[in-house]
Parts: structure tokens; sequence; C-alpha cells
């Protein structure tokens, strides 16, 4: 029996549930690297409107069952993405969402329209875990009004799929999530990393030059499908989840949680096979099972 793995997430068609993570494959660098067959997409590194250096290193820090990163969104700009990076993406078999950050929801805005229309874009995940420089530095996510006036200053920039990223670091994630899709989200992502810090001994000091960066990997994962879930009950478009998967069970979790699709990130940098091995999991679950799509995977867990 043929399981069908396709999927639709928020206007965006999905040969597979299982995509790269951004921040994890740079602008498709990485790719090669990759079985592309279980590839359901791609979210591109982070992208300004204008060129970032980003932090100085030490910029990754290995902690227990997981990593830090403080890498401050470096990036080329957004004309060099056009230049470079989107004529190969408009000849992959997947598609491309672009992850996208601002200082201001206009300057959001601004980088959309310079990117709407652009051949091999195929839509945007906003990073809405950048501070909000007019407003003294509060990060957009931590705020609804805040992260809806920046969903609102996408929407009115395109007709492209729009998928907001939410931050873990909020007193309750459904407020959030409402909101953005208030403002014209097609989908969530959930989550993005945790903020940590890890303290070298010798030395006396931060292991970050940055000191504290996102906490990412398997050590964040039930805080994650927890996350997801208390997100895909408050809204009712779709939830892809994100964080600490390595394994097909992992993925599972979250889609029996509540998630339409999930996103691989760090486990990549210890088996650049990850993808396709949770991406042939889900599907050997499901055939064990008798599901022949995966549409049919139970997704609603009991109300409290």
């Amino acid at each position: 029996m043929i399981v069908d793995m396709s999927i639709a997430v928020g206007g965006v068609r999905l040969r597979g549930p299982v995509m790269a993570a951004s921040g994890t494959f740079g602008y498709g660098t990485e790719v090669p690297l990759l079985e592309r067959r279980a590839v359901g997409a791609m979210v591109s590194k982070g992208i300004f409107l204008r060129p970032r250096e980003g932090t100085p290193p030490p910029r990754i820090a290995e902690t227990p069952s997981g990593m830090l990163n403080a890498i401050g969104l470096q990036g080329p700009g957004a004309d060099a993405l056009v230049r470079d990076y989107a004529p190969k993406w408009a000849t992959w078999d997947f598609p491309v969402l672009v992850n996208i950050n601002g200082e201001s929801a206009a300057e959001y805005g601004e980088l959309t329209a310079r990117l709407d229309g652009v051949p091999g874009i195929a839509g945007f995940e906003i990073n809405i875990s950048c501070p909000n420089v007019e407003q003294g530095g509060l990060y957009f996510g931590n705020d609804p009004r805040a992260a809806a006036a920046v969903t609102e200053a996408v929407r009115r920039r395109t007709k492209l799929p729009v998928w907001v990223k939410l931050t873990p670091m909020v007193g309750d994630i459904g407020v959030i999530a409402r909101a953005v899709e208030g403002a014209g989200a097609d989908a969530l992502c959930a989550i993005n990393t945790f903020v940590g810090m890890s303290i070298d001994l010798n030395a006396y000091k931060p292991r970050l030059s940055f000191r504290t960066g996102g906490l990412s990997g398997p050590a964040i994962r039930p805080l994650a499908v927890h996350l997801a879930h208390q997100a895909a009950r408050a809204v009712r478009i779709p939830v892809v989840g994100i964080g600490g998967i390595s394994r097909a069970e992992d993925a599972l979790e979250f889609l029996v949680a509540g998630c339409s699709a999930v996103q691989v990130g760090t486990a990549t940098f210890v088996n650049p096979c990850a993808i396709a091995e949770v991406h042939d999991g889900i599907e050997s679950f499901l055939h064990a099972r008798g599901f022949k799509s995966l549409a049919d995977l139970p997704r609603h867990l009991p109300r409290d």
C-alpha cells in the first residue's frame, strides 16, 4: 500500500510534511547534502532588507541535548537574495519560503514588497522574535498588537502565503496566535528557539560573544510540543511544529498534537540524513497502522 504523504499547509502544497527549518540550510547552499525526495519545503535563513554582518564569534556553543546560537541574523540583504539565490530556487522541485525580519512593521512591509512576485519565492515566514526598535526594543512576538501589526504590514504587500513564526517566550502563546491569525496569517510556525546561556568556567565568561543565544535541539522538544499544541488549539489556521525533532517519533508527537507539518533544523548538523529519516519513519508508521494518507493520522488530543 502506498501512503500519500502530501499535505497542503497555509497555501503551500508540500509533497511531504517534513521541511528544512530556517537558519540551518543557509540560502540553499546545504541542500545538496540532502535526499531531496524527502524535503517538503525549505525555509531560508532569515533576511533583512539590507545586509547585516551579525555578531562576532564565538556564535555557537554545544549544550546537553542541544545547542545555543547567536548568529545575529547575518545576511546579504534582499537585493543579493533576489540576484544570487532566488533564481536557483526557481529550478527546484520543492517550494522555498523566505524567513523575513525587520526592526519596524514598516520595514517588514518594505522587505515583503521587494521580494513579492520574485520567481523562486513561494511564500514568507515572518520572524517576530525581532526587537521593535521603534518601541524601545520589545520583541514583536511578545505583544499581540505588535505581532498583529507586523503580520498586517506583510499581508498588505503580498498575495503569497504568509506564515508567522511564534516565539516561546510569552505568557500565553494562544493570545499571540489568535492576534496574527486575525491579522491575516495563513499558517503559524511553533516554535522559535528559547533564550539560554552557557558559562565557560575556565574563562569565567559566557561561551557566546553575545552572552545569550537561542537554544534548540532535543532538550526543548517537550516544551515545543506543548506550545505548538496550545497554538493549534487557539486557531483555525494550520500550525507547523518546530523544536528538537530528530526522529520520526518526535515529528509524530507534533502531528498528533495538532500540527499539520514539521520543520527539522538542528538535527541536520549531526545527521545530514535527518529529514529523510524522519520522513520515511512517518511513512512507515502510517503504513503499519493501515493509514492511506497523512491526513488519516488522528490529530485531536482530549480537551482539558
